[in-house]
Protein backbone atom coordinates (compact mmCIF):
# COMPACT_ATOMS: atom_id res chain seq x y z
CA UNK A 1 0.00 0.00 0.00
CA UNK A 2 3.09 2.40 0.67
CA UNK A 3 5.02 1.50 -2.25
CA UNK A 4 1.08 2.52 -4.33
CA UNK A 5 0.42 5.59 -2.74
CA UNK A 6 4.34 6.50 -3.24
CA UNK A 7 4.11 5.55 -7.18
CA UNK A 8 0.77 7.32 -7.50
CA UNK A 9 1.88 10.45 -5.55
CA UNK A 10 5.16 10.53 -8.18
CA UNK A 11 2.67 10.05 -10.81
CA UNK A 12 -0.08 12.47 -10.59
CA UNK A 13 1.62 15.08 -8.31
CA UNK A 14 5.05 15.01 -9.42
CA UNK A 15 4.91 14.21 -13.17
CA UNK A 16 6.02 17.21 -15.61
CA UNK A 17 2.34 19.24 -17.39
CA UNK A 18 1.70 17.45 -21.12
CA UNK A 19 3.73 19.27 -23.42
CA UNK A 20 2.28 21.08 -26.74
CA UNK A 21 2.82 19.68 -29.57
CA UNK A 22 5.06 22.21 -31.67
CA UNK A 23 6.75 21.60 -34.87
CA UNK A 24 10.77 22.29 -35.57
CA UNK A 25 12.88 25.86 -34.24
CA UNK A 26 9.41 26.75 -32.46
CA UNK A 27 9.53 28.62 -29.11
CA UNK A 28 7.05 29.86 -26.59
CA UNK A 29 9.22 32.81 -24.61
CA UNK A 30 9.35 32.48 -20.52
CA UNK A 31 7.50 33.74 -18.63
CA UNK A 32 4.18 32.38 -19.91
CA UNK A 33 1.08 31.25 -18.93
CA UNK A 34 -0.29 27.85 -20.86
CA UNK A 35 -3.77 26.21 -19.74
CA UNK A 36 -4.17 22.87 -21.35
CA UNK A 37 -1.15 22.07 -23.53
CA UNK A 38 -2.57 18.79 -25.03
CA UNK A 39 -4.80 21.26 -26.95
CA UNK A 40 -2.70 22.99 -28.47
CA UNK A 41 -0.26 22.49 -31.79
CA UNK A 42 1.94 24.84 -32.93
CA UNK A 43 3.82 24.55 -36.30
CA UNK A 44 7.28 25.01 -37.51
CA UNK A 45 9.43 27.99 -37.00
CA UNK A 46 6.46 30.08 -34.62
CA UNK A 47 7.16 31.75 -31.85
CA UNK A 48 5.30 33.74 -28.86
CA UNK A 49 6.34 36.20 -27.03
CA UNK A 50 6.79 36.51 -23.32
CA UNK A 51 3.77 37.20 -20.69
CA UNK A 52 1.89 35.47 -23.49
CA UNK A 53 -1.22 33.22 -21.97
CA UNK A 54 -2.87 30.10 -24.59
CA UNK A 55 -5.69 28.76 -22.90
CA UNK A 56 -7.34 25.70 -23.85
CA UNK A 57 -9.82 25.22 -21.16
CA UNK A 58 -11.09 21.49 -21.07
CA UNK A 59 -13.45 21.77 -18.27
CA UNK A 60 -14.12 24.69 -16.36
CA UNK A 61 -17.26 25.57 -13.39
CA UNK A 62 -17.64 21.83 -13.32
CA UNK A 63 -18.55 21.34 -17.44
CA UNK A 64 -16.33 19.97 -19.62
CA UNK A 65 -15.51 21.43 -23.08
CA UNK A 66 -13.62 20.41 -26.24
CA UNK A 67 -10.94 23.13 -27.17
CA UNK A 68 -8.13 23.61 -29.57
CA UNK A 69 -5.42 26.25 -30.20
CA UNK A 70 -3.81 26.05 -33.28
CA UNK A 71 -0.88 28.13 -34.85
CA UNK A 72 0.28 27.35 -38.17
CA UNK A 73 3.72 27.33 -39.41
CA UNK A 74 5.79 30.62 -39.60
CA UNK A 75 3.11 32.19 -37.41
CA UNK A 76 4.51 35.03 -35.18
CA UNK A 77 3.02 36.65 -31.41
CA UNK A 78 4.05 39.57 -29.42
CA UNK A 79 3.74 40.17 -26.03
CA UNK A 80 1.19 40.12 -23.71
CA UNK A 81 -1.21 38.03 -26.14
CA UNK A 82 -3.96 36.44 -24.21
CA UNK A 83 -5.78 33.36 -26.75
CA UNK A 84 -8.36 31.55 -24.79
CA UNK A 85 -10.72 28.92 -26.19
CA UNK A 86 -13.39 26.32 -25.29
CA UNK A 87 -14.25 25.78 -28.85
CA UNK A 88 -11.40 26.19 -31.76
CA UNK A 89 -9.04 29.16 -32.48
CA UNK A 90 -7.10 28.70 -35.94
CA UNK A 91 -4.08 31.13 -36.81
CA UNK A 92 -2.93 29.86 -40.43
CA UNK A 93 0.43 30.30 -41.44
CA UNK A 94 2.27 33.39 -41.60
CA UNK A 95 0.45 35.56 -39.79
CA UNK A 96 1.87 37.90 -37.73
CA UNK A 97 -0.41 39.36 -34.37
CA UNK A 98 1.48 42.22 -32.34
CA UNK A 99 1.77 42.78 -28.65
CA UNK A 100 -1.11 42.16 -26.48
CA UNK A 101 -3.91 40.76 -28.95
CA UNK A 102 -6.85 39.18 -27.54
CA UNK A 103 -8.37 36.30 -29.12
CA UNK A 104 -11.53 34.28 -27.71
CA UNK A 105 -14.15 31.95 -28.85
CA UNK A 106 -15.83 31.89 -25.44
CA UNK A 107 -17.67 34.40 -23.05
CA UNK A 108 -18.26 34.01 -19.22
CA UNK A 109 -22.07 33.24 -18.20
CA UNK A 110 -23.83 36.35 -17.05
CA UNK A 111 -26.86 34.87 -15.62
CA UNK A 112 -27.81 38.29 -12.69
CA UNK A 113 -28.88 34.99 -10.59
CA UNK A 114 -26.27 32.34 -11.19
CA UNK A 115 -23.90 33.29 -8.32
CA UNK A 116 -20.43 34.65 -8.75
CA UNK A 117 -19.64 35.12 -12.25
CA UNK A 118 -16.36 33.09 -12.03
CA UNK A 119 -18.08 30.49 -10.95
CA UNK A 120 -20.63 30.52 -13.86
CA UNK A 121 -19.97 28.28 -16.87
CA UNK A 122 -18.25 29.17 -20.39
CA UNK A 123 -20.64 29.64 -22.98
CA UNK A 124 -19.29 29.06 -26.61
CA UNK A 125 -19.73 31.86 -29.16
CA UNK A 126 -18.66 30.21 -32.24
CA UNK A 127 -14.91 29.49 -33.49
CA UNK A 128 -12.34 31.69 -34.51
CA UNK A 129 -9.87 31.57 -37.67
CA UNK A 130 -7.42 34.12 -38.81
CA UNK A 131 -6.28 33.53 -42.56
CA UNK A 132 -3.14 33.01 -43.95
CA UNK A 133 -0.72 35.87 -44.20
CA UNK A 134 -2.47 38.29 -41.72
CA UNK A 135 -1.60 41.06 -39.73
CA UNK A 136 -2.75 41.67 -36.29
CA UNK A 137 -2.33 44.93 -34.69
CA UNK A 138 -1.42 46.27 -31.81
CA UNK A 139 -4.23 45.90 -29.02
CA UNK A 140 -6.86 44.69 -31.16
CA UNK A 141 -9.42 41.90 -29.86
CA UNK A 142 -10.70 39.14 -32.41
CA UNK A 143 -13.68 38.32 -30.57
CA UNK A 144 -15.74 34.59 -30.74
CA UNK A 145 -17.07 33.64 -34.10
CA UNK A 146 -14.84 36.10 -36.37
CA UNK A 147 -12.78 34.28 -39.54
CA UNK A 148 -10.62 36.38 -41.21
CA UNK A 149 -9.62 35.69 -44.69
CA UNK A 150 -6.09 35.25 -46.26
CA UNK A 151 -4.01 38.34 -46.79
CA UNK A 152 -5.96 40.97 -44.13
CA UNK A 153 -4.84 43.91 -42.00
CA UNK A 154 -6.44 44.49 -38.57
CA UNK A 155 -5.63 48.34 -37.51
CA UNK A 156 -4.25 48.95 -33.86
CA UNK A 157 -6.82 48.77 -31.06
CA UNK A 158 -9.88 47.21 -33.42
CA UNK A 159 -12.37 45.20 -31.83
CA UNK A 160 -13.50 42.63 -34.83
CA UNK A 161 -16.87 41.18 -34.12
CA UNK A 162 -17.82 40.39 -37.46
CA UNK A 163 -16.16 38.46 -40.57
CA UNK A 164 -14.05 39.56 -43.36
CA UNK A 165 -13.05 38.14 -47.12
CA UNK A 166 -9.61 37.96 -48.19
CA UNK A 167 -7.64 40.62 -48.73
CA UNK A 168 -9.61 43.16 -46.24
CA UNK A 169 -7.91 45.92 -44.41
CA UNK A 170 -10.00 46.59 -40.97
CA UNK A 171 -9.68 48.68 -38.60
CA UNK A 172 -12.32 50.81 -35.42
CA UNK A 173 -14.41 49.43 -32.75
CA UNK A 174 -16.13 48.02 -33.94
CA UNK A 175 -13.90 47.03 -36.51
CA UNK A 176 -15.12 48.14 -40.76
CA UNK A 177 -13.65 47.22 -43.79
CA UNK A 178 -11.74 50.60 -45.03
CA UNK A 179 -9.90 49.25 -47.68
CA UNK A 180 -9.37 46.37 -50.15
CA UNK A 181 -6.24 45.50 -51.68
CA UNK A 182 -6.55 45.08 -55.86
CA UNK A 183 -4.46 42.21 -57.45
CA UNK A 184 -5.05 44.52 -60.77
CA UNK A 185 -3.76 47.29 -59.49
CA UNK A 186 -0.97 45.94 -56.77
CA UNK A 187 -1.86 48.40 -53.80
CA UNK A 188 -4.63 48.87 -51.17
CA UNK A 189 -7.46 51.11 -52.47
CA UNK A 190 -10.27 52.93 -50.20
CA UNK A 191 -13.42 50.75 -49.88
CA UNK A 192 -16.45 50.99 -51.82
CA UNK A 193 -19.73 51.03 -49.91
CA UNK A 194 -20.56 47.57 -51.23
CA UNK A 195 -17.77 46.01 -50.52
CA UNK A 196 -18.29 47.44 -46.57
CA UNK A 197 -21.57 45.86 -46.51
CA UNK A 198 -20.89 42.78 -47.70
Amino acid sequence: MKRFLSRWMKDVWWSPPRPISAGSRSYIYRPRRIDGPQFIHIGARSTVDRYSWLSALGAYAGQEYSPRIVLGDDVHIGRYACITSISSIVVDDGCLLSEYVYISDLAHGVDPEGGLLVDQPLVSKGPVRIGAHSFIGYRSCIMPGVALGRHCVVGANSVVTRSFSDYSMVAGCPARLVKKYSLKAQEWVLATESQEND
